[in-house]
Parts: structure tokens; sequence; C-alpha cells
């Protein structure tokens, strides 16, 4: 699968995907500090699902009338690590 991992998405998260063999791209390396309209239109320019922390992104996403096409997956989860995270994530 395509991923765009939000800049708030944990590292150790975005390597399990990769080793996954998930396309992962991550804001935090690739374009840190864009806004979230940003990271948002990237996500649907590049065709990947956005993985967040970010809870704004809904409503963003209903304003700027996302595709349905498109997706985000909000992460609400407790983990102690970013690898706990990385665990759930998998």
């Amino acid at each position: 699968m395509r991923f765009l991992a939000n800049e708030n998405f944990p590292g150790d998260a975005v390597e399990a995907l990769r080793q996954a063999d998930h396309d992962v791209v991550w804001i935090r390396t690739d374009a840190p500090g864009i806004s979230d309209p940003e990271v948002l239109s990237r996500a649907q320019a590049e065709e990947r699902i956005l993985l967040t922390f970010d809870k704004d992104f809904g409503e963003l996403a209903f304003r700027s009338q996302l595709p349905a096409a498109s997706g985000i997956i909000l992460f609400r989860v407790k983990a102690s690590s970013g690898a706990m995270t990385a665990q759930k994530v998998l």
C-alpha cells in the first residue's frame, strides 16, 4: 500500500511499514513543517493514504471535499513507545 505518514507519526512505525513492503513517505524527513492542507493535498496528489494522530484532518478533508478514493487513518492508540505503535500499525 502507499502511505503518507504525517510529521507526528513515529519513525519506528514508518520503518515497520517499510519493512513490510509498504511504500511510505514520511513528512518529517521529506517535507518537514508543511501545513496540514499541504499534507492532505500531497496525499491526494500521490494517491497515498494519510497516517496521522492529528484529529484536525477529518474536518479538513470534509471542507476540501476530499474524494472518496483518498483516505485518512486516524490513530488514537495509547502506546508507550514508537515500537509499540509499530506493532499496532502492522
